[in-house]
């Protein structure tokens, strides 16, 4: 290749890094980055007991998890560059791959069970959880698609069936894992989305009391769903067997105090507290750095969520919807996620199998957050591009 050819090329790179760094979003960067790595420190000291007795060394999950970083930071980066064009063209094959995986998982011999649950396909050493890719994927679709039905949604139900076709099937192979965890906050991610394009508000809590009485129904019905209902009304009446979670991560909250034990001096992540490195994290962080530190981190996945509907409804507003909608699905997404598995660690919610996003251990979670994050705030870039460039546009002359 001559110099001729390659410095236009280098510049044009150059160029784009630099038009790139003028237009992200750097506060909310900027919190991602804090999160990720405060959520690294965290799982590294929850992680020590449970990875001594794997025989991998006490740093064995953080190594894992510093290696599913990398993916991450990939995934990251792809959304940032990709066009929300493409993207929304690719919205309906997406969709397929997604209720693809969900249908392959419950194939015998194909889907990996732990805890009496179906949800992983194990990749060699890693096993990927279908769920988390599935979610991202709805959720494209159902921007994509109330991009093109939205008018519609505001005057007429017709659109609405076979959108709840796809969001039934899904329902029943998540629940066929079971993932009802995941299914919940699905529901109402997408019916979030709903109520933002427009839906009218009587068919809007029309269909919300439904999927309330079915939610209940699902829970009545299942034996150990109701278990954990049951032990969450009175975990103490129980604190050896069905309230043994929720003790144990009580006591680990009440024990951090105001500023807490220090960093690395739990005593409920030896083997007291279930899952510390996972669903848990945030009892070991709340034992570890007291309420200021839970604090801190409320605080930031809180302006994490207000950023993204920020960048939503300006989207909104510029008239690009699919951008918009997207943004606002991140948002509720990751936001009912932190929000369950905050409830569940401070004894306000049922027990549930959700993770911390961007903070506790796994490399599904963590891989398909950090791509929604980059295709948030490639939303955001656009929007940005698209009106300084309208802005720049000479004035028309009146005819």
């Amino acid at each position: 290749m001559s110099e001729a050819t390659l410095h236009p090329r280098l510049e044009a790179l150059l160029g784009y890094r630099d038009a790139v760094a003028a237009d992200i979003d750097r506060p909310l960067l900027t919190t991602i980055i804090a999160i990720v790595a405060l959520g690294l420190v965290m799982m590294a000291s929850a992680s020590v007991g449970v990875a001594e007795q794997a025989g991998g060394g006490s740093m064995h999950y953080l190594q894992r998890q510093l290696l599913f970083l990398v993916p991450a930071v990939a995934a990251f980066a792809i959304g940032l560059r990709l066009p929300l064009e493409t993207l929304e063209s690719l919205a309906s094959p997406l969709l397929l791959f997604g209720l693809f995986l969900l249908v392959l998982v419950l194939i015998p011999g194909v889907g990996r069970e732990a805890n009496g649950a179906v949800r992983w396909i194990p990749l060699g050493p890693v096993n990927v959880q279908v769920s988390e890719v599935a979610r991202l994927f709805l959720l494209i679709y159902f921007a994509a698609f109330l991009q093109r039905h939205g008018a519609v949604l505001r005057i007429s139900a017709r659109p609405l069936l076979p959108g709840l076709l796809v969001l039934g099937i899904a329902a029943v192979l998540l629940l066929a894992q079971p993932d009802f965890g995941a299914l919940a906050v699905l529901v109402a991610t997408i019916g979030g989305l709903f109520f933002i394009a427009g839906m009218p508000l009587l068919l809007f809590l029309g269909l919300a009391a439904v999927a309330g009485v079915a939610g209940a129904l699902l829970i009545f019905s299942s034996p150990y769903r109701l278990e954990r209902l049951t032990a969450f009304r009175d975990p103490w009446a129980d604190p050896f067997d069905t309230g043994f979670q929720l003790t144990q991560s009580l006591i680990a909250v009440g024990r951090g105090e105001w500023f807490g034990v220090g960093l690395g001096n739990s005593v409920q992540k030896l083997f007291y507290l279930p899952e510390a490195h996972t669903d848990f994290l945030f009892a070991v962080l709340a034992e570890e750095l007291g309420l200021v530190g839970m604090t801190v981190v409320i605080a930031l996945y809180a302006f994490l969520v207000w950023r993204a509907c920020r960048i939503g409804g300006a989207s909104l507003r510029a008239g690009r919807h699919f951008g918009g909608l997207l943004a606002y699905g991140i948002g509720i997404g990751l936001g009912l996620q932190a929000f369950v598995n905050m409830g569940v660690n401070l004894g306000l919610l049922p027990t549930k199998g959700l993770t911390l996003p961007l903070m506790s251990y796994g490399g599904s979670s963590l891989v398909m957050s950090a791509a929604a994050l980059g295709l948030l705030m490639r939303v955001d870039l656009e929007r940005r591009r698209a009106g300084r460039s309208a802005s720049a546009r000479p004035p028309r002359r009146p005819a």
